[in-house]
């Protein structure tokens, strides 16, 4: 299988959590929002998958956090690495692509979120942007 067409594997910094993809995403969306902001300590990267297309060979470290009224951010007890964003009824997960192993052959797609994005720095490559959620505009 070629490069482009590999699964896709990743997992946290210490190995605690472990995951396999069966589903390749179509590319890499960034959040600017606040709290991906504090969650990542910078912006969100995000790839979007099926959920029930994800297994784990390690997870006994994965620790789930309910950021707000609508989801639960996956974080790795022990080393803190942020993996996961899973919104309440969705089908689809979020996974961080910075937990990705390379090389992982995506590109980044747009970026969601702008309204919230931090005053030190500037979005200049050129790719689509969003105020809001790229899904709702």
């Amino acid at each position: 299988m070629s490069e482009h067409g590999r699964a896709l594997s990743g997992g946290c910094l210490c190995g605690g959590v472990r995951f396999l993809l069966a589903e390749r995403p179509d590319g890499v969306v960034t959040c600017h929002c606040g709290q991906c902001r504090r969650f990542h300590g910078h912006i969100g990267a995000y790839i979007t998958v099926p959920r029930d297309t994800v297994t784990f060979d390690a997870d006994v470290t994965l620790s789930w956090y309910r950021s707000s009224d609508i989801a639960e951010r996956g974080f790795c007890g022990r080393c803190g690495s942020s993996l996961f964003w899973k919104g309440d009824g969705k089908s689809e997960i979020e996974i961080a692509a910075g937990s990705l192993d390379q090389p992982t052959g995506l590109t980044t797609l747009r970026h969601g979120y702008v309204a919230g994005k931090a005053d030190y720095y500037e979005i200049t490559d050129g790719l689509e942007q969003f105020s809001g959620s790229s899904e709702l505009e």
